[in-house]
């Protein structure tokens, strides 16, 4: 039985496609009733989805590097770096030029084909020439290059561009109905314009969000419905579960029931048949089981690396011990 990704619309008839062959109209109604399927039914049809368009036995390996850590000026709720709360996260100043070359190495070593560098501000100042330095080091060692720094004008994805960076990421987070619960200090309309910068200067886009933050089913609808009605979809689709960092506002927060959690990865990979499904942080609070499934969900992406930023992740050994047991094997560049 062969499963479109073309779900009929309310006259029965199949939506039109783009000139890239995908669906930029998504509605509300549609996506809620993706999620509203048995739990079997929806994981067959992200299951043949993903087999259309990747192989299921590959897993896009990428590194993750604070290259600045701390004192972050932005409140979002669920972030241990923001210096809104008290968290213990010492602040770090920019890495040396070198020191990020050398973990870039180590991560090449270890089988990630993608290395992304992180810096706690709202967006780059003075120390960007030196950022630039980074991508193009990076670049020059043979992998992809991705940067997370806040918010970006025009001039500054361009300039990045001009580097060698491959990928922009920039998370929408949630909803634009929950965003305001998260984050005050700056907008969802804010997150949009740096997504447009990055496009406009032809980089690649990773733009995700995060689940368990007090959101609700029909907000993870949301947030999944405005990234696939952008006129392109994001390359990379990060799902992260959120990791209850103590001292932030959402430590207490109530936990996500794993099988929603797998739900909204099936969904992105319906949705998005041809980007990559990043299972990304909160993997260290989820059980093998939980890993597999959302696999076979569709996600077809991981960090690897004991560390995320500031937060915990599996080890290597243990990725490379769960891996071997799913027969799950690293993409190359």
């Amino acid at each position: 039985m062969h499963l479109s990704n073309k779900t009929p619309n309310a006259t029965g008839e199949a939506p039109a496609t783009a000139a890239d062959g995908l669906r930029h109209d998504w509605s509300l109604e549609e996506i809620e009733a993706l999620f509203a399927l048995a739990f079997n039914d929806l994981l067959y049809r992200a299951m043949t989805v993903h087999r259309e368009h990747f192989d299921p036995n590959r897993i896009q390996i990428s590194r993750l590097l604070s290259i600045k850590t701390g004192k972050c000026p932005e409140d979002c709720k669920y972030c241990p770096q923001s210096a809104h709360y008290d968290t213990g996260v010492e602040k770090e100043d920019l890495m040396e030029v070198e020191a990020v070359l050398t973990a870039a190495r180590a991560a090449k070593e270890s089988g990630a084909s993608r290395f992304c560098m992180g810096a706690a501000w709202k967006s780059p100042g003075k120390d960007f020439d030196v950022v630039l330095r980074m991508v193009e080091g990076v670049k020059a060692l043979g992998l992809e290059t991705c940067a997370t720094l806040g918010m970006l004008n025009a001039k500054q994805a361009e300039q990045l561009k001009e580097a060698g960076l491959d990928y922009y990421n920039h998370n929408i987070d949630t909803s634009p109905e929950h965003y305001s619960k998260i984050i005050t200090t700056r907008t969802f309309d804010d997150r949009l314009d740096t997504l447009e910068h990055v496009r406009e200067a032809g980089l690649k886009v990773c733009c995700g969000g995060i689940v368990g933050m007090g959101e609700q089913q029909d907000d993870r609808a949301r947030m999944l419905q405005t990234l696939v009605n952008m006129p392109r979809h994001p390359e990379s689709v990060p799902i992260n579960l959120l990791i209850k960092a103590p001292g932030t506002p959402l430590e207490n927060v109530a936990d996500v029931d794993p099988f929603d959690f797998v739900r909204t990865i099936a969904v992105a990979r319906i949705l998005m048949p041809q980007s990559h499904v990043r299972l990304s942080a909160g993997r260290q609070e989820m059980s093998d089981e939980t890993q597999a499934l959302c696999f076979l969900a569709g996600a077809n992406s991981v960090f690897c690396g004991e560390r995320l930023l500031t937060t915990q992740n599996p080890s290597p050994h243990t990725d490379k011990s769960l891996f071997g047991r799913l027969g799950l094997k690293p993409e190359g560049v």
